[in-house]
């Protein structure tokens, strides 16, 4: 098994962290409301990170579990939330889904190949568990910048950290 780049790791977690932080201290109304036009709200990002990326890549991508793939496979989806929800709700299962995955990566070498292809047959589409590592952390980064733009309309605080 070839060890896992640490970098690579620590920079998911702490991605992750970000997620979470943007949003810590916002009240539940600023935390169900949309500021863009799209409609999605922090809380609806912060499901979408949970069931499409972190569930997606790892549980059905990468390990291929049954309940995962049949869950990606069919029109589940992580964007809409059926009712408000509360911080704690949406970031406990954030964790829990990330600490899942941690146990899924911690299993796996870098270049052990994917277990299950749909949804991710684009040219480049990752292959590998490593692959999979590098678009997750992309997506993360990604929608983290997203929740700091939120965070800044809502009430005016910037998210501005440095890595450690």
């Amino acid at each position: 098994m070839t060890a896992h780049h640490p970098f690579l790791l620590e920079s998911l977690a702490w991605k992750r962290a970000h997620v979470l932080d943007a949003l810590a201290g916002l009240d539940e109304e600023a935390l169900n409301t949309s500021y863009v036009a799209s409609g999605w709200t922090p809380l609806d990002l912060v499901r979408h990170l949970t069931v499409d990326v972190e569930r997606y890549w790892f549980r059905a991508v990468v390990a291929g579990e049954p309940e995962a793939v049949a869950f990606a496979a069919g029109d589940g989806t992580g964007w809409r939330q059926a009712a408000p929800v509360s911080y704690d709700d949406v970031a406990a299962a954030y964790r829990e889904e990330a600490a899942r995955s941690d146990e899924i990566i911690a299993l796996r070498a870098p270049d052990a190949p994917i277990a299950w292809e749909a949804g991710s047959s684009w040219p480049g589409a990752p292959r590998d568990l490593a692959d999979v590592l590098v678009h997750v952390l992309t997506e993360t980064a990604t929608h983290a910048g997203h929740l700091d733009i939120v965070r800044e309309l809502a009430d005016g605080r910037q998210y501005l950290v440095v890595h450690p």
